[in-house]
């Protein structure tokens, strides 16, 4: 049987074809007749061109063209996700609008004045039953409200109470504890007991929710008057020694307070003074203790007992506050002595307020009367003291009292 041998041409059988491009029996990829058609387009640099090329064959290898090794689909992945990062961080860029801050203030904030009203008079009418004519013309604008609010700390309020146990203890505790608890805070309750701090105490001051120290004073005497200065003395060592800043108010439990005094407390900057109203001793009148102000300047003092007309300044305890840096900052008000100030139980009853003001003030110029003019009465003392009462254990009564109550006729 006859074999035909078919033999390539010499013209093609040495010269070399770069992945088949130049095969005659290969079809010319779109990319080789970009190539060759720009040898013949001078306006488009052959750099240009083959950045091109490059960025489009990473391109479609990126997004359609199947990885052929396992070992390169993650990397294509990769390439995928650095693509889509780098375009929307390039819109990210684009300006595609702004809005102006003022026009968004002026469609968020409303602005009510006060309205305008035109009033007009018909003089004209010479009708007596008709003088005048009013036609009221009101508008109101809304627009732009820009205010400054300046906030102003208050002054830490640090009120001192002695207390003992008598019948009448948890009653005074309590309406005191009660009225505390409306006082707008920072405030502070210095409860001091003589001895023990005992538990029906703990348990009021706990329930009044009011932020409160509780102390035990150690000197224990079985006079009112002096185990008051003894209890007063260990509240203004706490103070002292642990340089609480605020107003010290000496608020028995026994007296009545108005809500408005504890407001004004915040406007002493040294050593505040008022007016105490006070039940007598027989419970038959009241008298009045206290300065006598000319506005805000103490100009003289209210007295009543000829006993006391002999002190230097005439003020219940009640009556006073002051602000607590005197006790542990001489310095700043410019003290004679860096003594420490303490109330005296040396002196006769009735001198123990006169004898620590002269420890605090010098004279009636270093004082401030309120309110305007000592015109008002914030506080009273009234004596209410019980001491006939027993005082129960824990404040409860186990069993019914018999109570034999004489009638006369």
């Amino acid at each position: 049987m006859a074999s035909i041998r078919r033999t390539l041409s010499p013209a093609f059988r040495d010269r070399p074809y770069v992945n088949g491009a130049g095969s005659p029996f290969s079809v010319p990829s779109p990319s080789q007749k970009l190539l060759s058609s720009s040898r013949y387009s001078p306006p488009f640099p052959s750099v240009i061109l083959a950045f091109a090329v490059n960025v489009r064959r990473f391109i479609a290898g990126v997004l359609f063209h199947l990885p052929n090794r396992k070992g390169q689909q993650w990397r294509r992945g990769f390439y995928r996700c650095l693509l889509f990062f780098f375009l929307g961080f390039l819109l990210g860029l684009l300006p595609f609008g702004h809005v102006d801050d003022d026009e968004i203030r002026g469609r968020s904030n409303f602005d009510i004045e006060p309205p305008h009203v035109n009033v007009q008079f018909d003089t004209d009418n010479a009708d007596p039953a008709v003088k005048r004519r009013e036609d009221l013309v009101v508008d109101v604008s809304l627009g732009v409200v820009e205010r400054s609010v300046d906030l102003v700390p208050r002054k830490q309020l640090i009120i001192v109470t002695p207390t003992y146990n008598h019948a009448l203890q948890a009653y005074f505790l309590n309406r005191l504890g009660q009225l505390l608890g409306l006082v707008p805070p920072p405030l502070i309750w210095i409860v001091v007991e003589t001895n023990t701090a005992s538990m029906e105490t703990a348990e009021i001051l706990r329930k009044s929710g009011v932020m409160y120290r509780h102390l035990v004073c150690g000197n224990n005497s079985t006079s009112t008057n002096e185990r008051g200065v003894y209890q007063r003395n260990t509240a203004l060592e706490h103070i002292e020694r642990h340089r609480l800043d605020g107003i010290v108010y000496f608020a028995d439990d026994d007296n009545i307070y108005s809500l408005d005094l504890f407001d004004r407390l915040r406007d002493i900057s040294r050593f505040g003074t008022w007016p105490v109203a006070m039940l007598w001793q027989s419970k038959n009148k009241a008298i009045l203790e206290g300065p006598v102000c000319n506005g805000s300047q103490v100009v003289g003092w209210h007295t009543n007992e000829k006993s006391k007309r002999l002190r230097r300044f005439h003020v219940d305890m009640s009556g006073f506050a002051f602000n607590s840096t005197i006790l542990w900052d001489p310095k700043r008000w410019h003290r004679p002595t860096s003594a420490s100030i303490r109330q005296l139980d040396t002196v006769k009853e009735g001198f123990q307020e006169t004898t620590f003001i002269e420890q605090v003030v010098e004279d009636e110029s270093q004082m401030e009367g309120t309110p305007a003019g000592c015109s008002k009465v914030m506080n009273w003392h009234l004596h209410l003291e019980a001491h006939t009462l027993v005082y129960p254990k824990g404040w409860q009564l186990p069993q019914n009292l018999d109570v034999v109550l004489p009638i006369e006729r």
